[in-house]
């Protein structure tokens, strides 16, 4: 019986043995994400292009930003003329008509991009639709209008928060902050 005890004993130890080797270690705690958003949420513009056309547009998401990108096709590198601001109505250019939007803000979107070829007068094809079902920040997004060589949008997000545009190669970028 003693045999028994002991041999009972041995395989008790080394399970636990076992077992308290197999206890995974604590992982560290991720490290906190400093967004540093120091943007501002005033007009913002750039430099045109008359020779540049909008080819695409699509959204992203961040861990401290929503972020819109508008492609643009054209020569070499000159930049896709723009202005971003904030409205407190979106009103489609050129017919004056209000555009619903959600959002708790709405950023109206200037593109100084024609809509249609300069040399045919034919239509470029549309702009997609970007779904932002989900986003931190965004609410909606459409292309509302624009005549006179410049293409309208609208983006409505959750208020208004900071947001930046800047420019890399054929690209235009929109980035609203999903906190000040």
């Amino acid at each position: 019986m003693r045999r028994i005890g002991t041999a009972l004993a041995a395989i008790m130890l080394a399970g636990g043995g076992l077992v308290a080797g197999t206890v995974p270690a604590v992982a560290a705690p991720a490290a906190a994400v400093d967004c540093g958003v120091s943007w501002g949420s005033l007009e913002k513009s750039g430099d045109a292009d008359a020779g540049r056309r909008l080819t695409d547009v699509r959204a992203g998401q961040h861990e401290c930003f929503d972020r819109l990108v508008f492609d643009g096709l054209g020569a070499g590198d000159a930049p896709i003329g723009f202005t971003v601001r904030y409205v407190d109505v979106l009103h489609q250019d050129p017919s004056d008509v209000v555009v619903p939007i959600r959002g708790g803000a709405i950023l109206e979107i200037s593109l100084f991009s024609p809509r249609y070829d300069p040399a045919t007068g034919q239509p470029y094809p549309a702009l997609p639709s970007v779904g932002v079902t989900g986003y931190r920040t965004f609410r909606e997004f459409k292309v509302t209008g624009g005549s006179e060589g410049y293409t309208q949008a609208g983006l409505g997000v959750r208020a208004r928060l900071p947001f930046r545009v800047f420019q890399t190669a054929n690209h235009l970028v929109v980035d609203v902050a999903h906190t000040w």
